[in-house]
């Protein structure tokens, strides 16, 4: 579980980028940080992983201030994925995924073992171990990007706008391979986007934030969409909802839902 305890950060030069801010991550949930860039969404993430380090207040992961742990080890125990990739260019896809692992003292073999298995589960072909960041796609990069990031099996996977440099197409890919390893391993998962639709599809607990990283509405998508806490969330989350191809539940006929089986209303009886 991680807890954000009331953090607070202002960069140099007096910018507030995170104002008060309080919210508890269920562990091996998948919990979307959704609004319009420069609201804080990124410091937020790299709170955990000590890539920043908050003004004021603390964060925790299971009751334990992530400030009493090293730096170095924190960040190799987290895993990391970026909307760049965040690949080494001058290294081999197999060499990128066993980074970590032999960092952390993981036999070179074990590792490439390691490496192979997670090929699979993202859905890369092992021909392309061999390969360069460059000779990827944009799609391929980012798959061994969340290879990478789950080399050493972490408990916490975070993700910064990791889809958001591909194609439609490609990103709906992704997203889908996502849920698909969500459900095997249940991480505890903090993702990082701009965009409502991709936060419907993906969120467990989805959270809308105003500038200053101040929570607007923190629910299921379901109950955000159903019941809107607010005039800014219903702007925020209005043109996604209109352009939603709806239906009536299989399940519920009194329950209208999206293309992703997500609840968007309620008809009245």
């Amino acid at each position: 579980m991680i807890e954000y305890r009331r953090v607070s950060k202002t960069f140099p030069g007096g910018q507030e980028a995170v104002r008060d801010f309080s919210l508890t991550i269920p562990s091996g949930s998948m919990t979307v940080l959704v609004g319009s860039s420069g609201c804080g969404k990124t410091t937020l993430l790299r709170m955990v992983n000590r890539m920043v380090e908050p003004t004021s207040g603390s964060v925790e992961i299971d009751g334990a201030d992530v400030r009493e742990k090293d730096p170095v080890e924190l960040r190799r125990s987290i895993g990391y994925v970026m909307q760049s990739g965040g690949l080494l260019p001058h290294r081999t896809v197999l060499d990128n995924i066993q980074t970590v692992p032999m960092l952390t003292g993981m036999d070179k073999g074990d590792s490439k073992d390691r490496a192979l298995e997670l090929m699979d589960l993202v859905g890369l072909d092992r021909e392309l171990g061999p390969r360069y960041p460059q000779q990827l796609s944009g799609g391929q990069q980012q798959r061994v990007g969340v290879a990478r990031a789950l080399a050493v099996d972490p408990n916490i996977l975070l993700m910064d706008e990791p889809f958001g440099a591909v194609d439609p197409v490609v990103r709906r890919d992704l997203q889908n391979q996502l849920l698909d390893i969500q459900a095997r391993l249940h991480k505890t998962v903090v993702f990082v986007t701009h965009d409502v639709d991709e936060a419907f599809l993906l969120a467990d607990q989805m959270v809308i934030l105003r500038e200053g990283a101040e929570i607007a509405q923190v629910d299921t998508p379901q109950e955000i969409i159903s019941s809107p806490a607010c005039d800014f969330c219903a702007s925020f989350i209005g043109s996604a909802r209109a352009s939603r191809p709806l239906t009536r539940s299989d399940a519920d006929p009194r329950l209208v839902v999206d293309e992703d089986g997500r609840v968007q209303g309620r008809l009245e009886v």
